[in-house]
């Protein structure tokens, strides 16, 4: 069963769509929002078995960052 959903989006982004007329936007949006809801639920099953702390993690991604900053 599907539902329907309303959507706001800029009248620029709207003019730039309908130069596109081929295009199924409905698809495109359903197919976002399909992989935006797996890497969700990626990152929160990930986080369910993660020993690792919130201090940690931010300690972590500051050093990768410096080292990334580095190449």
């Amino acid at each position: 069963m599907m539902v329907n959903l309303t959507l706001s989006i800029p009248s620029e982004l709207k003019t730039k769509m309908d130069c596109f007329s081929e295009i199924n936007w409905s698809a495109v949006a359903r197919e976002a929002f399909n992989e935006k809801v797996n890497e969700l639920e990626f990152i929160k099953h990930f986080k369910s078995k993660s020993k690792i702390t919130e201090k940690d993690a931010i300690k972590l991604g500051r050093e990768l960052n410096k080292k990334l900053q580095k190449r």
